[in-house]
């Protein structure tokens, strides 16, 4: 027996990987990823040599190719982490995010369909197709509007929000439509080891360290609830274990911060951990025109999850960001390979007229 995981070089997707191989006992992990830009080799090189993990570089729009996939290694679960996931860069260029997020998820459901049609008992009884997403297709909150639950109505407000959002009515539909076995969860904002230096805190982390302006949009009062990306791992596991089919799961890290507020722990973190002779890294904080479309607020219900499957998260928001900063001092020459020529250019291009 192996699972499929789609986007497992990524950020999410790797750590989920390196997760689940950390288990002896665990099945083989079919590795599918595209390797665009936020893909990376290097996130999964503790598994080189590993036989339980077997990469194969290539696209979850490719029909031919996922059919050979699950015909050859007859996974009992597909975990979907597969997606372009930056809000910029959807703004900047939405047309690569319908592809992926909604073309591809398509596209994995058909096969998965097809394939899931050819087996019998147990194995048939077993499968799941389990689709990873956001909180963001839920919308913004107001103030003193209750967290996301499960039930909230799906309000996207940006193209990567809306592709998301798609891709689950379509997860849906399969469900109630086919019977595919599927299985949902929506995540809030996630941090941790080998997170793209695009992103609120790896690109505080990286910008600080080379001296450069913290880019803080608007007044910086933006609210998002925090998941320790290993927290987040060990959620999907426990809904991917005992999830009820069709049902959608909110995991969610009960850490609802401003935006303004982790800049500032993050520069505290590191004016204890590797001191700037030149002062203190708030000093960097630099206020930037707002994002066109930016939801005010998230928060994330994760009551559900608790009640049906005992899961918690481990970390509270103090000890996990502590961990990611030192996992960022401690890495130097992943940081190093990841900001890519294109990676700078594209950084120069968004933050430079703000």
């Amino acid at each position: 027996m192996t699972i499929l995981v789609t986007g497992g070089a990524g950020f999410i997707g790797s750590n989920f990987v390196l997760d689940w191989l950390a288990d002896p006992a665990a099945e083989p992990v079919v590795n599918l990823d595209a390797l665009t830009y936020a893909g990376n080799r290097a996130n999964l090189a503790s598994l080189e040599g590993d036989a339980r993990h077997h990469f194969v570089h290539g696209d979850i729009g490719d029909r031919a190719r996922v059919d050979q996939l699950l015909a050859t290694h007859r996974p009992r679960a597909i975990v979907h982490f597969a997606a372009e996931s930056h809000v910029d860069r959807s703004i900047h260029g939405p047309g690569a995010f319908m592809k992926t997020n909604v073309e591809g998820t398509f596209t994995l459901l058909e096969a998965a369909r097809a394939f899931w049609g050819t087996l019998e008992g147990d194995e048939k009884a077993a499968f799941r197709f389990h689709h990873v997403s956001t909180d963001e297709v839920y919308g913004s909150l107001k103030p003193s509007d209750p967290p996301f639950a499960e039930t909230n109505p799906y309000e996207p407000n940006s193209p990567y929000s809306a592709s998301k959002a798609a891709s689950d009515h379509l997860v849906r539909a399969w469900h109630h439509t086919y019977g595919l076995p599927v299985l949902t969860t929506n995540c809030s904002n996630n941090y941790g080891p080998y997170h793209f230096p695009e992103k609120l805190i790896p690109l505080m982390i990286v910008n600080a360290l080379a001296g450069k302006p913290l880019p803080v949009y608007g007044d910086g009062q933006q609210i998002r609830d925090w998941l320790y990306v290993k927290d987040h791992c060990s959620g999907i596991r426990a809904v991917l274990a005992g999830g009820r089919l069709g049902e959608t799961y909110n995991i969610g890290g009960w850490n609802e911060k401003a935006n303004l507020d982790i800049v500032q722990t993050v520069c505290a973190l590191l004016d204890e951990l590797r001191p700037d002779p030149a002062g203190p890294y708030s000093r960097l904080i630099t206020y930037v025109t707002d994002r066109p479309g930016h939801d005010r607020r998230y928060a994330i219900d994760a009551r559900k999850i608790e009640r049906e499957l005992g899961w918690r998260p481990a970390e509270t928001f103090e000890t996990g960001i502590r961990k990611t900063v030192q996992w960022y001092l401690d890495h130097p020459d992943w940081v190093a390979d990841v900001q890519s020529g294109a990676y700078k250019d594209w950084v120069g291009q968004h933050y430079g007229a703000r």
